[in-house]
């Protein structure tokens, strides 16, 4: 506190430069400078000493820092002072709440230096960690009492003071969902750190905070609740923004897609009321289909007359044989890393084969993210990786130009060329085996590299069919030129699959799959 109040009389001596003449900005020794002004006085009066306006600038920004890190240091260091005292948890979770009501008002920059402030300042003592555990090394290993009361001094020792602070947010009304919001915040900020120190500093603060919420967000704390149309409308309106892979594009089409012959599935906690924190949506066909359009010509076939009366109808259950995931997604940022996705699939597999006993055929509809990016990056370092050289001087002819790189990549600039049947027949070949080997092929620690078919392949599902033109829409060809993949889900076999996956790195895939992407290989390798 007496380097700040140090930094704080410092500045108030401001010394500027500007064309070459010193302006001194003095403020009377006599007052608090933030104090008695707060940061908006503190600006006026810049504006009364100085004319330009690029030096108030910088001067309130300067001033904004040493206000925000004034106001942190004093919440925080009040907080921790009552750390290990018989002080009533009233009112020390009251100074908690307070903190915390503080912290959502600011802004990303001031959010920034708290999170810095916490990870630097109230992390673990090295020095004290390495002398307690040269005590415990030198114990008397007989002296048993004395060895469990070194290695608890030395586990306390371990632990980040910040993690005392974390527990007490969790257990305030709302402190759960305050705590999964500022995992986002400090994710966020280690993507825009830039020092490898720095990065290991603040990662130290996202791993405690990832331990904690690993622990409250057990499978058995979770409620599976199933959206319907009669869900409340803020629910239904949070399940719609949340969609991503096939954007809801109205009411009418929400209500279509949480009606009839249609499931939607969320995981809710009691800590984050009326929030829902993965969404499942599932497709009850009679088959399973091989496009998104195919979803609805599937319960046309099933309705056959009666579409235009679907809300009025009881279900089928005689011809519902086939379950589709066809969107997934995690809501909440802040829980990256726990894994809720394959649980939730879990649970809506028991439930809606308890539902419907004649669904034999559990499957996903999927996107390939990326898929398009990793495409041209191949073709612009060799076209012929991916194109034999039939096909290669196929397509250029096609596309009357020398180079086939830019070519396509202007092609797949928008989904207008899906409407060239004749461009849509010399590219399918092609680009549904080099898909083959994107997917079965491409690994990132030995995993698959697409992060869609290594969420499914870890559930357990088989990689079973590619699917040529799944997705016209515009967000479709940009991920992956209109292409989908069926992971498809074998109850019985689920579990050594996933094993076989995660153990041994070993790809369940149909032999479609495979040998479309050893034909890749082969072109490849050639």
């Amino acid at each position: 506190m007496f380097m700040v109040r140090h930094r704080i009389l410092h500045s108030r001596q401001l010394i500027l430069r500007w064309n070459s003449k010193l302006i001194a900005l003095q403020f009377s020794a006599k007052i608090s400078l933030y104090s008695t002004f707060g940061y908006n006085d503190c600006v006026l009066k810049l504006h009364d000493k100085v004319s330009s306006s690029s030096i108030v600038t910088i001067a309130a920004n300067r001033i904004r820092t040493l206000y925000t890190d004034s106001c942190m240091d004093k919440q925080l260091e009040e907080i921790f002072a009552l750390k290990d005292t018989n002080i009533s948890n009233w009112v020390i979770e009251a100074k908690i709440q307070s903190l915390c009501c503080w912290y959502s008002t600011q802004s990303k920059y001031e959010k920034q230096s708290f999170i810095r402030l916490l990870a630097y300042r109230y992390a673990v003592n090295h020095n004290d960690i390495c002398q307690l555990a040269n005590k415990l090394v030198c114990s008397e290993p007989d002296n048993q009492k004395q060895m469990i009361i070194n290695k608890r001094l030395l586990k306390n020792a371990l632990t980040p003071v910040y993690q005392w602070l974390f527990v007490l947010m969790g257990r305030l009304e709302y402190g759960v969902k305050f705590l999964v919001d500022l995992r986002t915040d400090v994710l966020e900020l280690i993507s825009e750190t830039k020092e490898a120190d720095q990065i290991m500093i603040i990662q130290q603060l996202n791993l405690t905070l990832q331990e904690l919420l690993l622990l409250w967000f057990s499978v058995s704390f979770l409620h599976l609740e199933r959206i319907t149309w009669q869900s409340s409308c803020d629910i239904l309106q949070k399940v719609s923004d949340y969609e991503a892979i096939h954007p809801i594009r109205n009411w009418i089409d929400l209500k279509r897609r949480v009606g009839p012959y249609r499931r939607c599935y969320v995981f809710t906690h009691p800590s984050m009321p009326r929030e829902p924190l993965v969404v499942l949506h599932t497709a009850l066909c009679d088959e399973i289909p091989t496009t998104v359009k195919g979803i609805q010509e599937a319960e046309q076939r099933i309705l056959g007359m009666r579409m235009e009366a679907t809300s009025f109808l009881q279900e089928d259950k005689n011809k519902i044989k086939a379950a589709i995931f066809y969107s997934i997604a995690s809501t909440q940022k802040g829980l990256q890393g726990i894994e809720l996705g394959n649980y939730l699939i879990k649970e809506v597999v028991k439930t809606v084969i308890n539902e419907f006993p004649m669904i034999d055929q559990l499957s996903s509809l999927s996107p390939i993210p990326n898929f398009r990016l990793w495409l041209l990056d191949r073709i612009k370092q060799n076209a012929h990786e991916i194109f034999n050289d039939e096909e290669y001087d196929v397509i250029q002819k096609s596309l009357e130009s020398k180079d086939l790189f830019k070519s396509l990549k202007k092609t797949f600039d928008n989904s207008l060329w899906m409407n060239d049947h004749k461009l849509i027949t010399i590219l399918e070949k092609p680009l549904v085996r080099a898909c083959a080997r994107y997917l079965y092929t491409e690994k990132r620690r030995n995993y698959a590299l697409n992060s869609v078919a290594n969420f499914h392949l870890r559930n357990g599902a088989v990689m079973w069919r590619i699917n040529w033109l799944a997705d016209p829409s515009p967000r479709g060809s940009a991920n992956s030129c209109g292409i989908m993949v069926n992971y498809r889900y074998f109850v019985n076999e689920t579990e050594t699959n996933s094993r076989d996956y995660i153990e041994k790195k070993l790809i369940r895939a149909s032999e479609s799959v495979i040998s479309l992407a050893e034909q890749a290989e082969e072109l490849k390798n050639k």
